[in-house]
């Protein structure tokens, strides 16, 4: 027997940022498949991250873009509904994608149960693929630990949001660099960093090099080569670079980012790539971790939460736009 649902699709092909005008609200027919394996899942949150932009643009990872009409990345927090897979049970959370849908049948090798005893929300933010990202760079990559200091821009996103609560927690310092005075008030208030500097100030950069001075061990880059180049620039000789994100070029046409390698080579820093699909494996890691953060209020993020899945595309936009303040949400 089928079921019905409602599912945000692509109306058109996306070829510059996307804007919600792109997106329309469709009806499906969900029949269950054939055989054993699978889950009927119920999305409780939908994710939305700065790569999507990029992804439904076929400019991710090699990745095809979605054609109109067809699934979109993302991933959602679900509440199973009917379970063909003895390893789950009906009214477990679970971690998939399934599309930007209110009902969804998903494989059930492509899910993940989580607590039920954290809110549902957190674990697309603190506790998934940001927090992840942030956890793999910040601890596997540049092993921050007592005494670090890190800086870091996208700061009051999720992923710069945990890197520096994560720098905290051991025992570090942060220095994040965010867009605007409320941004920068989320930053330190809420995520406990000790600065935040606005990049949108004119003598930022001065903020940045006085509020490290006399340099940081680690600097942690989301956003492109212009901010990047005031990262190294105000590292310690023999730091540590975490190249996570590029924000600042995911929608741009033009060539790649590119940085002077002069000023990496007189610092003698170590820089690493993050490529967070190399530590899918060691989710659970992650989550030994920070799980006890979050229950004793160590770990936290403001949320961006849009109600419905017509608001999906509008989300999506405002995140492009940077507009969003925290982490970026569908409420389904």
């Amino acid at each position: 027997m089928s079921d019905q649902a409602h599912e945000v699709v692509l109306a058109r092909p996306v070829t510059a940022t996307p804007v919600a005008a792109d997106f329309v609200v469709v009806t499906r027919d969900r029949a269950p498949p054939k055989g054993d394996g699978s889950l009927k899942v119920r999305p409780l949150f939908l994710s939305l991250d700065p790569y999507i932009g990029a992804r439904i643009r076929g400019r991710h990872m090699g990745e095809p873009a979605p054609a109109p009409g067809e699934p979109l990345p993302g991933f959602c927090v679900a509440e199973v509904q009917e379970s063909r897979d003895p390893g789950f049970a009906p009214g477990d959370c679970v971690v998939t994608e399934a599309g930007w849908t209110d009902l969804a049948w998903v494989r059930s090798d492509t899910a993940r149960k989580v607590s039920a005893d954290i809110a549902p929300s957190l674990h697309l933010s603190v506790l998934g693929m940001p927090g992840l990202t942030a956890w793999a760079g910040m601890t596997q990559l540049a092993r921050t630990g007592d005494g670090d200091l890190l800086t870091v821009n996208a700061a009051a996103g999720t992923v710069g949001g945990v890197a520096g609560q994560i720098a905290r927690n051991l025992g570090g310092r942060a220095v994040g660099v965010a867009g605007g005075p409320e941004k920068c008030a989320l930053v330190v208030d809420r995520y406990g960093f000790d600065a935040c500097i606005d990049y949108r100030a004119v003598d930022w950069e001065a903020q940045v090099a006085a509020a490290v001075a006399p340099g940081s061990t680690i600097h942690f880059e989301n956003v492109g080569a212009g901010q990047l180049s005031v990262g190294i620039r105000n590292l310690k000789p023999y730091g540590r670079v975490v190249l996570c994100g590029l924000a600042d070029h995911y929608q741009a046409d033009a060539g790649p980012a590119v940085t002077a390698i002069g000023p990496l080579v007189g610092k003698r820093a170590a820089v690493f790539g993050l490529v967070v699909y190399d530590f899918y494996p060691r989710w659970a890691e992650w989550t030994a971790l920070a799980e006890p953060w979050v229950k004793a209020g160590r770990l936290t993020i403001a949320e961006d939460i849009g109600h419905g899945l017509d608001s999906a595309g509008r989300q999506l936009e405002r995140l492009m736009r940077g507009e969003n303040v925290g982490k970026t949400l569908v409420r389904v």
